[in-house]
């Protein structure tokens, strides 16, 4: 329930939450699910764990990652639904957010075709990804339009904070890979989650258990 401010006392701050997806606001990791269907799993996993690290270009090792689900029916896309996993926490950070009047992004180097149903499900006010090119029911192995990578991650929360009216200093990223750093160095304050050394190294705060509610005090907010 939210809480009326008491009058004459100033209105509380409004914060925007950006989240990344795999490995933060989902326990998986979106190409993953989908390269194990394509059976190019040990692949992808290798090729991911290198590009979170820092040590491959994001989008170069995302179009070689893609490339191996040519030919998948695009009914993988409700086949690997059903097996994401959302992280503990979220459905309580959602809340919290939106009780005290703040809002609650996710930017992700995925893969819209799964965070749609998500972010409708979850009540995100925001999110964006990558999409799959799709023809005559088949995946190609391509992605359609700019890939979101770092610089796409770090544009959009500035973006969304301008169309909200909330500060950059009333930003927060929270994210695990090295594709975050760069939107974690735009918000007023950086959240490192089940994160790779880098972008521990490099947050402002490191989260000490893999529960997204305990973003909520460090806003000043109750989970």
């Amino acid at each position: 329930m939210s809480v009326s401010p008491t009058p004459g006392a100033p209105a509380p701050a409004r914060f925007l939450v950006v989240l990344d997806a795999d490995s933060t606001l989902i326990e998986n990791e979106a190409i993953e699910l989908l390269a194990e269907e394509a059976g190019s799993l040990d692949h992808v996993a290798r090729v991911t764990e290198r590009a979170m690290r820092g040590e491959l270009d994001f989008a170069a090792s995302l179009r070689e990652r893609v490339a191996t689900l040519a030919g998948l029916s695009e009914s993988v896309f409700g086949a690997v639904r059903s097996r994401i996993r959302i992280t503990p926490g979220v459905p309580e950070l959602i809340a919290g957010l939106h009780d005290a009047g703040s809002l609650v992004g996710v930017v992700s180097g995925g893969f819209h075709e799964l965070l749609d149903p998500l972010g409708e499900t979850l009540g995100l006010d925001h999110w964006r990804a990558n999409r799959l090119e799709v023809v005559d029911g088949r995946l190609t192995g391509k992605v359609l339009g700019p890939i979101i990578d770092a610089r796409a991650k770090a544009d959009t929360l500035a973006d969304w904070a301008a169309a909200d009216g909330i500060p950059l200093r009333q930003t927060v990223a929270v994210g695990d890979g090295a594709n975050d750093l760069l939107m974690m160095e735009v918000a007023g304050l950086s959240v490192a989650f089940n994160a790779k050394p880098a972008v521990r190294k490099r947050a402002n705060v490191t989260a000490g258990r893999v529960n997204l509610s305990d973003v909520l005090p460090l806003l000043g907010l109750r989970g």
